[in-house]
């Protein structure tokens, strides 16, 4: 399974990982296929009881849960449906999204939230707390970060403890450094938020990116 990975094991492989081992006289090989000749394949194990396993000659309690734990988490996810993402489609979006958790903070927050090709938010991240500065707020941490998450796009934020929201020149510093380097990865900084008391300004809309 290491070396090939776990789509290249059969079922009886994938089974005799989950047993563990066999008995005294049967390889744990020989016991998974067993198993599955008993339910005649996956489907019927896939309803079986800790009572209807525990029946079968090597089975135990201990491997029966382990068993019944792994079927019920591959229906678990069989049946997972993701909640709907908040969308970003305005910079009245992204400050609604980050306004009522920053705007009271007596400390500037450098927020990053990360968007899909949908512009739906895949996840938000703080990145460092202290006064902004270039030399801080370094791109490796943002787009480390939007590449593990394979995100499409991002939209940076930050606090002004005072409440105005008016971009400071390093405020615009950093943006355009964010923003050279968002192309050179492909992905694109769509905007960076200054939130203030129940305000804010857009980067964007200023005309800074």
């Amino acid at each position: 399974m290491i070396q090939l990975g776990a789509k290249h094991l059969s079922n009886q492989e994938l089974l005799a990982i989950l047993l563990g081992s066999g008995m005294k006289n049967e390889s744990v090989i020989s016991l998974s296929q067993r198993v599955l000749i008993h339910f005649e394949g996956l489907m019927l194990l896939r309803d079986a009881t800790i009572e209807e396993l525990t029946a079968i000659r090597g089975i135990g309690t201990a491997k029966a849960v382990v068993i019944l734990a792994a079927l019920e988490l591959a229906k678990r996810l069989h049946n997972h449906k993701p909640s709907e993402r908040y969308i970003i489609k305005s910079p009245e979006d992204g400050a609604d999204f980050v306004m009522e958790e920053m705007r009271d903070l007596h400390q500037e927050h450098f927020v990053c939230i990360f968007l899909n090709t949908k512009n739906q938010v895949i996840h938000r991240q703080t990145i460092f707390i202290g006064s902004l500065n270039a030399s801080i707020v370094h791109p490796r941490e943002v787009f480390k970060e939007a590449v593990k998450r394979s995100a499409a796009s991002i939209i940076c934020a930050h606090n002004h403890p005072s409440g105005d929201p008016t971009p400071s020149q390093e405020d615009i510093h950093v943006t355009r450094r964010l923003t050279e380097c968002g192309k050179m990865l492909g992905i694109e900084v769509l905007d960076h938020i200054v939130i203030g008391d129940r305000k804010f300004v857009s980067l964007k809309e200023k005309g800074y990116l």
